[in-house]
């Protein structure tokens, strides 16, 4: 088997391209095709260029005959942008049709978001008055931006997360998350979700009870422990890898004089596409859920 590069986007091209090759489009056919499109943004982001200008010089002379056509800079920039619900949707259906995405055990936790740390970035940035602040129990600090939300499986494959204020309960998260995709839940009876003592809720708990959800977490220090303590501390410890993939890729974090938002837009291409609800949920405090739901043909 060939795990190189050009073998892994020519496969992901042709399916791509297979799963949209119905999809009606108006207007004249663009000279960069969707699923070109979308090859064009996860090799960018797999070969890690956060600067569009840097990734169309590359592509010619490192690359040569890779994509028939090539927009300039702006041109690609504003197709990305358009083409942010397609992206979404490849993603999910992607997701969806791999083993994985059938797997009965969640894994919940949330990090925090880094928008700023001086004083000046915080009364200039793009986002004052979106980002909030937020204290980080595990580094004892406090910090200036969001809280992601992640559910995912152990394997690591995300299936949903949210950006929200730092100042919201975790539990409420999760609850927001499921009531945005309901069938989430519904289609996969026994689910087990693991999380951390962050979670402790009796009304969360009834609240998954009532939907056959089991929710296991460690136990307090008064408590009695549970019988495999041991091994559910090193599951919970397979969800940090993927907490920090899904910021280090879109470089949410590396801030360089640049705010997330700088960022952001440039890597609205970025596979997890954690930089969406930047863009489009400013000015809402409320929980921005990822659902990743079917484009609309």
């Amino acid at each position: 088997m060939r795990t190189d590069l050009n073998t892994l986007l020519t496969a992901l091209y042709v399916k791509i391209d297979d799963h949209l090759a119905g999809r009606r489009r108006t207007g004249r056919p663009p000279k960069l095709t969707d699923a070109e499109l979308v090859t064009l943004a996860v090799a960018q982001a797999l070969l890690g260029f956060t600067s569009e200008a840097r990734w169309l010089r590359f592509l010619p002379a490192r690359m040569p005959g890779a994509f028939r056509y090539l927009p300039g800079q702006s041109g690609y920039n504003r197709r990305l942008r358009a083409a942010l619900p397609l992206i979404k949707h490849v993603m999910r259906w992607l997701a969806a049709d791999t083993d994985l995405w059938t797997d009965t055990t969640w894994i919940v936790d949330s990090t925090p978001v880094e928008s700023g740390r001086s004083r000046p970035t915080v009364k200039r940035s793009e986002l004052a008055g979106w980002a909030k602040y937020g204290y980080y129990r595990s580094h004892s600090r406090w910090f200036w931006g969001r809280r992601l939300h992640l559910i995912c499986t152990p394997a690591g494959l995300p299936i949903a997360w949210a950006l929200a204020d730092p100042k919201i309960d975790e539990r409420q998260v999760l609850m927001a998350i499921r009531d945005h995709e309901p069938h989430l839940l519904t289609d996969r009876p026994g689910l087990l979700i693991i999380a951390d003592k962050g979670y402790v809720s009796r009304e969360l708990d009834h609240y998954l009870t009532e939907r056959g959800v089991r929710l296991i977490r460690p136990a307090y220090r008064n408590r009695q422990p549970h019988p495999g303590e041991p091994l559910l501390k090193s599951i919970r410890q397979l969800i940090e890898p993927v907490n920090n993939t899904l910021k280090g890729q879109p470089n949410l974090e590396q801030h360089g004089g640049r705010t997330i938002e700088g960022v952001g837009v440039r890597t609205a291409q970025r596979p997890l596409a954690l930089t969406t609800a930047i863009r489009h949920n400013r000015a809402t405090s409320q929980p921005t859920t990822q659902s990743l739901t079917p484009y609309d043909h």
